[in-house]
C-alpha cells in the first residue's frame, strides 16, 4: 500500500490493516499505552511511516484522549514543588504527552475546585502533590480519572502513590546532629489549622524526629516549634527560638524553605552559623547548595519522584489497574551550616550500649 494521497488521508484503521493488527492495538501504540510490546510498537510505527500517517488532534479528542495530563500544585513558592513538576514534565515529554501545571493555592476547597475543573476539561490523568482530604475522597476522584498522589503516604487499590521515606530522612538529620555532639535539637514543624493529616510529609517527618530523639536517649529534650513551612514561617520560628533564655544548639527545619527563614532570623540577629547554632533542612533544593548558604539537608530526589509519578500516571492512562506504591529512600547531604556545638567542640561516637 502506498502513502495516502492528498484526497484521502490515512486513518488509524488503514494503519492497523497495513500492520496486520487490530485497530485497538494500533491505537495503543499511538498513545504509547502501557503493555505494548516492543515488537508490536515497531510494526505499527513502521506502518505509520510507510503510510504517512499523522494523527489529528481532533481525532485524539474523539477517541476520548487529549494527550494532556495535569499536576495540581498548592505551593509554587516552594522550589521543591518545581523539582517535582520538572520530573513529571520530563516523563510526559518522553511519552509525547503535554503537562498542565495547575496552581490550586492553599486549602482543601481550592484543591477540590481545581480537580473538578480539570476533570471537566477532559484531562487524561491527574497528579496531586501532597493533597488534602480523606482516602475515600481521593479514591472517589480516582474512579473517574486516572490519578497518582505524590508526597502523601499510604496505599489505595484505586490510585498510585509516590513518596520519599520521610520518617527515615528525619532520623538521618537527628543522627547527624547527635553525632556532632548536639543534645538540644529543636524541630520546626508545619501545621494547618492546628491539625495535620497523619499521611502527609509534615506529620511523618515530625514522627521521625521524635523517634530519633527517643532512640538517642533525648526524649526529654524533644522540642517542636509549630509554624509554617515557608520563608516567613521559618523566620518567625527562628525569632521565637532566639527569644528563649535556654536556646537549642541546633535547629532542624522540616523543609529547606523554612530553614532559609530560620537562617534569615539568625543572621539578622548576628548569630554565627554554625559556630553558635547549627541549622539543617529537608529537600535539597538547588538554593541550599549555593556557596553562600551551603546548607545541610536531606535529598529526597525530587526529580526522580516526579519522573516516577509521571510514569505511573501514564501507565494508568494506558490501562494498568493494579495499584503501585513507590517509596524512595532519602540521603543526608552534610554541608556548612552544621558543626559541633561550641560547648562540646568535638564529634561524639554514635555507638551506644542498647542493653
Amino acid at each position: 500500500m502506498s502513502k495516502g494521497s492528498a484526497d484521502k488521508r490515512p486513518t488509524i484503521v488503514d494503519v492497523a490493516r497495513h500492520a496486520g493488527v487490530s485497530t485497538a492495538a494500533a491505537s495503543k501504540v499511538l498513545r504509547d499505552a502501557y503493555g505494548v510490546s516492543p515488537e508490536m510498537k515497531a510494526k505499527v510505527q513502521a506502518s505509520m511511516k510507510s503510510l504517512g500517517y499523522r494523527p489529528l488532534a481532533s481525532a485524539r479528542g474523539m477517541r476520548g484522549r487529549t494527550h494532556t495530563v495535569a499536576v495540581v500544585v498548592a505551593d509554587l513558592h516552594n522550589e521543591f514543588s518545581s523539582l517535582l513538576v520538572e520530573g513529571i514534565r520530563r516523563e510526559c515529554e518522553r511519552q509525547k504527552y503535554r503537562l498542565l501545571a495547575a496552581p490550586a493555592g492553599s486549602g482543601k476547597d481550592a484543591q477540590d475546585r481545581m480537580v473538578e475543573d480539570l476533570v471537566d476539561r477532559g484531562m487524561d490523568g491527574i497528579i496531586l502533590i501532597s493533597p488534602l482530604g480523606t482516602d475515600e475522597e481521593l479514591e472517589t476522584v480516582a474512579k473517574n480519572v486516572p490519578m497518582v498522589v505524590l508526597g502523601r503516604h499510604g496505599s489505595s487499590p484505586d490510585l498510585d502513590s509516590v513518596a520519599a521515606d520521610d520518617f527515615t530522612g528525619a532520623g538521618l538529620v537527628v543522627d547527624h546532629l547527635v553525632g556532632l555532639g548536639h543534645r538540644r535539637i529543636a524541630y520546626v514543624n508545619h501545621t494547618t489549622d492546628g491539625k495535620n493529616d497523619a499521611r502527609l510529609p509534615e506529620e511523618v517527618r515530625v514522627r521521625g524526629y521524635v523517634d530519633a530523639m527517643i532512640r538517642h536517649g533525648l526524649g526529654d529534650g524533644i522540642d517542636i516549634v509549630q509554624s509554617q513551612w515557608s520563608q516567613e514561617g521559618g523566620e518567625e520560628a527562628g525569632k521565637l527560638i532566639l527569644s528563649r533564655p535556654d536556646r537549642p544548639t541546633a535547629v532542624f527545619a522540616g523543609c529547606d524553605v523554612a530553614a532559609f527563614g530560620v537562617l534569615t532570623a539568625l543572621w539578622g540577629a548576628g548569630i554565627r552559623v554554625p559556630d553558635e547554632l547549627s541549622v539543617a533542612g529537608f529537600d535539597n533544593i538547588f538554593t541550599s547548595s549555593l556557596a553562600p548558604i551551603s546548607m545541610t539537608t536531606v535529598d529526597q530526589s525530587g526529580l526522580d519522584m516526579g519522573v516516577a509519578a509521571g510514569r505511573l500516571l501514564l501507565e494508568r492512562v494506558g490501562g494498568r489497574t493494579d495499584a503501585v506504591n513507590t517509596v524512595l529512600r532519602p540521603t543526608l547531604v552534610p554541608r556548612e551550616t552544621t558543626a559541633a556545638p561550641a560547648a562540646t567542640g568535638k564529634v561524639l561516637n554514635l555507638a551506644r550500649d542498647d542493653a
